[in-house]
């Protein structure tokens, strides 16, 4: 296979990743009975929680696939768009810059301390989150793997110099006087990656910086994008959490990319138990011991106020 040729495969199966819809395939655990399980396994310890979009929903930051998610009216851009398409970089920017407004303003919420609770008294061995908003380190969780990394680093394409997404942010912000005044507002919605819908006339007028290092504008936030692997190390080091693990807690995922679906299979296929609590289906469902239809924040009041022994 060509180089373009394999550039053009892994950008299709990035839009199938995008593009999938999880369906219901299994009716849920009673919710008490669920409850009172997932109650069991924290306390037995060690429980290692994996997370995605639906547990910043409550800090204003829309998840994938939910009722109201993104990707009813926004796309992500794939890895490969971003490498080799100039113009889809630069509309990426423009967006990016709006929408780190909303994104670097968004705190923690209720499920986000909750969840910290329950690292801080010893009952999770730590947490894979999918978000790349940094929530879960802001709300006190101390283990936190960002599994597709974060926004607040930015990286250079061409020489790797690295830059703090605050620093860069001052130096767009330099070189595009008045632009945020022209295009803010209360509808503008920031996406779970952190970019907004802009009107073609806005991207046209935005000028992006260069590397501080070697000037270029191939600047890349430090997440990981549709159709871009995780990094080995990362790999390495979920493994290692798994391993430390008796149980796996999905919290607001679909599971719907393999990077975290792979995490499911690997703990059912170690013979650990399977909690999943969500809104919406799953990837995994069928394969969970628990499948707690609930929101998130509520839950794990539930979870927490039901039993003293959770302390």
């Amino acid at each position: 296979m060509t180089e373009q040729a394999h550039i053009a495969a892994t950008h299709a199966a990035a839009l199938r990743s995008i593009e999938r819809v999880v369906h219901e395939t299994t009716p849920p655990t009673d919710p008490e009975v669920a409850c009172l399980g997932i109650q069991e396994l924290l306390t037995d310890g060690a429980v290692l929680a994996l997370t995605g979009a639906g547990i910043s929903t409550g800090s204003g930051i829309p998840d994938y696939r939910g009722p109201a998610g993104s990707l009813r009216n926004h796309r992500p851009m794939t890895y490969q768009e971003f490498l080799y398409d100039p113009q889809a970089r630069h509309r990426y920017w423009a967006r990016s810059f709006v929408g780190w407004r909303q994104m670097s303003r968004a705190h923690p919420n209720t499920a986000h301390y909750l969840l910290a609770e329950l690292e801080n008294s010893g009952h999770l061995t730590g947490i894979i989150t999918q978000n790349v908003d940094g929530l879960h380190t802001a709300a006190g969780s101390r283990t936190v793997l960002p599994l597709h990394g974060d926004l607040s680093t930015i990286q250079c394409l061409e020489c790797g110099a690295q830059e703090a997404r605050t620093s860069l942010d001052v130096r767009i912000n330099d070189a595009n006087p008045g632009y945020l005044e022209r295009v803010t507002g209360p509808s503008l919605q920031v996406n779970p990656d952190g970019d907004v819908d802009l009107d073609a006339t806005f991207i046209r007028d935005f000028q992006m910086v260069g590397c501080l290092a070697c000037g270029s504008t191939r600047l890349k936030p430090a997440v990981v994008y549709f159709g871009e692997p995780v990094p080995a190390t990362r790999k390495t080091r979920v493994q290692d959490l798994l391993e430390q693990s008796r149980s796996l807690l999905v919290l607001g995922s679909s599971l719907a990319v393999m990077s975290s679906y792979k995490i499911a299979l690997d703990a059912v296929r170690a013979g650990k138990p399977l909690a999943i609590i969500n809104r919406g289906p799953g990837r995994a469902d069928r394969r969970a011991t628990y499948l707690w239809r609930e929101d998130l924040a509520e839950a794990l009041y539930l979870l927490r106020g039901n039993s003293s022994r959770l302390t």
